[in-house]
């Protein structure tokens, strides 16, 4: 792990993507504990930025995310999917399976936010193999609908707001990601366990 100095008040942690998950849950164990002052933790593909920091880089680059413990309890959102979307053939195609073999992997993969961007709302999914990333469109489209559910990279992600995007869409659902009055506004966040279920 790396740590880069980021403007006058900022850090940013450079990892292994496969650290990334355990280094933000402990940084936001020891802000919690008083251990860090930060005014924002946000994870990314390969880093986390801290941002609004006092805690001097000194003290963090001597701290270690402890392993995963298997019997913490997490907060687990399942999501109701249509299996409809226009890409189900193609992501058939490329895991040469039928398409109700793809639903069943989807519906039985248990989804880990890794980090959010994109769009408000949007949570980049992890849990499906290495074997099963697939490429985006070729070519976006132009208007994607809110609550699609596509695929891409290693990868699955859900639409909060319709806007163009090149995921392979494999389905649908009703449930807003993203509302400003609810709090807080994001449905999924860092960490959440998510069950993409059939509707």
């Amino acid at each position: 792990m790396r740590i880069h100095p980021v403007g006058a008040t900022a850090l940013l942690l450079e990892c292994p993507p496969a650290e990334v998950e355990a280094w933000r849950a402990e940084l936001w164990r020891r802000r919690a504990a008083g251990d860090l002052t930060a005014t924002e933790i946000v994870p990314g593909e390969r880093t986390v930025l801290l941002d609004g920091v006092a805690t001097p880089a000194e003290v963090i680059a001597g701290w270690a995310p402890p392993p995963p413990a298997s019997d913490v309890s997490v907060e687990i959102i399942s999501i109701p999917i249509v299996y409809d979307g226009p890409d189900l053939p193609t992501i058939a195609a490329l895991w040469s399976m039928p398409v109700p073999a793809v639903i069943s992997l989807l519906t039985d993969t248990e989804f880990h936010v890794a980090f959010c961007g994109f769009s408000p709302g949007f949570g980049y999914l992890t849990g499906l193999p290495a074997s099963r990333a697939v490429p985006r469109l070729a070519s976006p489209r132009t208007s994607v609908p809110a609550g699609s559910v596509g695929l891409a990279g290693r990868y699955a992600g859900i639409y909060p707001t319709a806007s163009p995007g090149g995921w392979q869409l494999v389905g649908r659902t009703d449930v807003a990601l993203f509302d400003v009055d609810r709090d807080p506004p994001a449905l999924l966040t860092p960490g959440t366990v998510v069950r993409l279920v059939a509707a």
